[in-house]
């Protein structure tokens, strides 16, 4: 008969349910963010300097200012550093904040805030804009994230 120590079914138990779900957010999370980054920062960097027939520069200036946040963001996650963890949890709020703010006022200002990654809501985007920071933060504050960035330990 072969019985698991109590060790054994530990494990276990931290490798499923909501342990396993936040860790393949990392991973996505840690895939995305640079694509995400590429994406808005070559279409808005493309907008500025090459399209003509977009009178205002704000939406595409927007949309690099985003690449530089996701750029931030997974800087952070991959730089597993107490610091590291201040920034992405920083540039992750603001992300937050910009993408809400954006996001409604491009309903009244169509015209101004068209061509950036936070119209809408991110629409552009798949709706990722708006998600990906709400699932960062959490990925960052889970306590298994937060061992491995050595949050909360004292020197």
């Amino acid at each position: 008969m072969n019985q698991k120590s109590s060790a054994d079914s530990q494990v276990d138990q931290k490798s499923s349910g909501p342990a396993q779900l936040i860790r393949v957010i990392g991973y996505i999370l840690g895939f995305s963010y640079p694509i995400l980054a590429l994406s808005a920062g070559t279409r808005g960097l493309y907008q500025i300097f090459f399209r003509d027939d977009i009178p205002n520069k704000l939406g595409p200036a927007l949309s690099v200012v985003a690449a530089l946040v996701y750029v931030t963001a997974a800087f952070g996650f991959l730089t597993q550093r107490k610091w590291a963890w201040k920034m992405s949890v920083a540039s992750l709020a603001f992300e937050l904040i910009g993408i809400v703010i954006v996001g409604s006022l491009s309903f009244a200002f169509t015209d101004a805030l068209t061509h950036t990654a936070w119209s809408r809501f991110g629409i552009d985007y798949g709706f990722f804009p708006l998600f990906q920071p709400v699932l960062g933060l959490v990925w960052l504050f889970w306590p298994e994230t937060l061992r491995t960035y050595r949050i909360g330990e004292r020197r």
